[in-house]
């Protein structure tokens, strides 16, 4: 097993011939193995930290972005049998995700190209295409294609669904953020998933190229069976229906095959965007925000709480919407002004939502993605579906949702003081549910005695929640399995992680079946980012039966 270190930015191999008994055999150095195989790299400092690796037909393939992470990162490719050093290609800037295809024959990458701090760098969030049907050993930078989304335009894009921020004068090439990559079972076909433009790039593998992009759709919170716990500050799970809306925001996303058709997984986290620099002075703070706070200058923030909205002590900006105006309102502050009672921070006035979304005219925003008193709202907008998706990849539709499930599910296995919408570093109850709640984050899917289930993390809460998705518009609950000690702090004094606290954060997860198995049986590996350990499941499907 190969797993990405981020402690040590390194990769380690680890011996699974007895998976209960997991033994760290080495460790690759693949910023050195990198510089020294490439000319245009100075050095192993010129290199950041890998982020992806995956393995097929015993090659391993890795992804490093480059220090600054603006910069044009690399794809190494190792033996899987003995870890030697095959090759590295040049990609995009920021591979945040490496995959192979089925067959082999493409090596794909999701190149983020996020900004630096200050936003005076922005590269083009691309797609890496890498030819290694030749093998690897050869693969030379000729046969990488590095797809950007310089041929779309915004105005179509939005047509699409696909949202669109575009700080700072940046284009729509710069503003694709591409985070994850899935592949068809005949590989021809690949999935980018735009995580903060909560969209989908189609691309065609034997011409590399980006055949369409398409927004995932928004989720209505105020509709039955898509309730959330929308506050931190009511001492209680709260979980009902908001007049709140939300695009779904996926991060990783997996594709399967039923019936003669393909479907697309999507874990519907939600991301937002925050720049903050280190500047020595408030006189070096002057770009976007130009918040400067104790060595940091913050830039742009496209985040903002309800409540700060309609504040008059704050922003003091409107919100006209129907579904708003149906809730009574209170006389509340010190001049006599009304704010709605759904704006208290009980309700909804802790949560958190797009502040450069839902608005009638966004020229009233400020350089830093902050509103001004002259914004007028028409809806709100948080972050994410915190669910999972299923979409129809021919019909690009959405076919279903699990709504409410995750909240719910861990509210009855957890309860409030058990760590209910806690965060992955603190256990306290509610603590997250006026973010994103529990932000599911991992996914992936294996096939077990002839049915197909997802496996979904939830990265803030943790655990692990499967669903038998057999019938992909009819998916059933199976079980929530959290490894996680909330008696225990997450943190030691020293801020250090405290192992009593168990696994914290799940980051990526490969389904092992049972035939590529050491040990003969199904196993689940899933990488924890917070604890920095990795977890190896044993599946048993009576488990899974009702």
């Amino acid at each position: 097993m190969y797993v990405v270190n981020a402690q040590s930015e390194t990769v380690d191999i680890v011996d699974l011939s007895s998976p209960a008994n997991p033994v760290l055999s080495s460790t690759l150095d693949v910023s050195a193995d990198v510089a020294a195989a490439r000319t245009d790299v100075a050095s192993a400092d010129a290199l950041g930290p890998a982020n992806s690796v995956s393995i097929n037909a015993g090659i391993v393939a890795v992804a490093i972005e480059a220090n600054p992470k603006t910069d044009l990162g690399y794809v190494a490719f190792y033996q899987a049998s003995d870890g030697s050093f095959l090759s590295a290609v040049q990609v995009g800037s920021l591979p945040d995700m490496v995959t192979f295809s089925p067959n082999g024959n493409f090596v794909i990458t999701a190149n983020e190209g996020e900004p630096n701090d200050d936003y005076t760098v922005d590269p083009d969030g691309t797609i890496s295409v890498i030819d290694v049907s030749g093998g690897v050993a050869t693969v030379l930078d000729a046969d990488v294609a590095t797809l950007d989304f310089s041929g779309f335009a915004a105005s179509d894009l939005r047509d699409m669904g696909v949202r669109l921020s575009m700080p700072f004068g940046a284009t729509v090439a710069q503003d694709m953020e591409p985070e994850y990559i899935a592949v068809s079972a005949d590989s021809a076909t690949a999935w980018a998933s735009l995580q903060e433009n909560s969209a989908f790039a189609e691309i065609d593998l034997a011409t590399a190229t980006i055949t369409s992009v398409w927004g995932t759709g928004t989720k209505d919170f105020s509709l039955p069976g898509n309730e959330l716990d929308a506050s931190n500050s009511d001492d209680t799970i709260y979980i009902a229906n908001w007049p709140v809306q939300g695009p779904l925001m996926p991060d990783t996303i997996a594709s399967f095959s039923h019936a003669g058709k393909t479907y697309l997984l999507s874990a519907n986290e939600g991301d937002g965007r925050e720049y903050i620099s280190e500047v020595p002075d408030a006189a070096s703070c002057t770009r976007g925000l130009a918040d400067f706070d104790d060595g940091e200058c913050l830039v742009y923030l496209d985040e903002i709480r309800i409540r700060d909205i309609v504040d008059p002590d704050e922003i003091g900006a409107e919100i006209d919407s129907p579904a708003v105006d149906r809730y009574p309102s209170s006389e509340t502050d010190g001049d006599g002004d009304t704010i709605a009672d759904l704006f208290e921070n009980a309700n909804l006035g802790r949560l958190k939502v797009i502040a450069t979304e839902g608005l009638d005219d966004p020229s009233c925003l400020n350089a830093g993605g902050q509103p001004t008193a002259a914004c007028e709202y028409n809806a709100l907008i948080a972050y994410g579906g915190r669910s999972f998706s299923i979409f129809d990849a021919a019909t690009q539709s959405r076919v279903y949702d699990s709504g409410s499930d995750f909240e719910v599910i861990t509210a009855q296995r957890l309860g409030y003081d058990g760590g209910f919408n806690a965060s992955n570093d603190d256990n306290e109850g509610d603590d997250r549910s006026d973010d994103k709640g529990p932000e599911p984050e991992a996914l992936t899917v294996g096939t077990l005695e002839g049915r197909t289930y997802a496996f979904i993390g939830l990265e803030r809460v943790g655990g692990i929640m499967v669903y038998d998705i057999s019938s992909p518009e009819s998916p059933r609950f199976v079980q929530y399995i959290n490894p996680r000690d909330f008696s225990e702090d997450p943190e030691n004094p020293d801020d250090s992680y405290n192992p009593a606290a168990g696994d914290l954060g799940p980051e990526g997860m490969v389904f092992v079946p049972a035939a590529d198995s050491p040990n003969g049986e199904p196993l689940l590996l899933v990488g924890n980012e917070i604890s920095g350990t990795t977890a190896i499941y044993q599946i048993t499907v009576s488990e899974f039966a009702q």
